[in-house]
């Protein structure tokens, strides 16, 4: 037999599970493999999403608006008062003005201007707005400050 407790007849060392040195270092092979599959699926799913239908968007652009003498001008102040042209208006004012703008031939119809103040509730111009669509009012315009020039 062996003179020593740990060997074996063929001279083969047996170790013990104390005497083993740690192995602390990281697996990186299940790491490597998930990387590798969520690389394959964002390389499927990218260009389904980014390949949407093409549309033709329309380009930004300010015109200048001339003022015509037969436009509906409307001030919204800060405090949400309305002002058809000079005058205070009430909503049933505003109601028949743009009932008789309405009957006018489409073609020919005068515009409404409507400028808020910077601090209006957005309420109060959308209730114009509303006013104006029910009475049939076809062209609707906000007035606002030309943009500061590009350096």
């Amino acid at each position: 037999m062996a003179d020593n407790p740990g060997e074996s007849a063929s001279g083969i060392q047996l170790v013990e599970e104390d005497d083993a040195a740690l192995n602390s270092t990281i697996n990186t092979t299940p790491l490597v493999d998930i990387m590798l599959v969520l690389l394959i699926i964002f390389l499927i799913t990218v260009p389904v999403v980014v390949s949407a239908k093409e549309v033709e968007l329309p380009e930004e652009a300010n015109k200048v608006v001339e003022t015509k003498p037969e436009n509906l001008n409307i001030i919204v102040d800060s405090d949400g008062l309305v002002f058809l042209n000079t005058a205070a208006a009430t909503d049933a004012d505003l109601t028949a003005e743009f009932g008789r703008i309405a009957r006018i031939r489409p073609d020919i119809q005068p515009e409404v201007h409507i400028r808020g103040d910077l601090l209006t509730e957005y309420y109060h111009v959308g209730r114009i707005v509303e006013l104006a669509q029910r009475s049939g009012v076809l062209k609707i315009g906000f007035i606002t400050k030309a943009p500061p020039p590009r350096s």
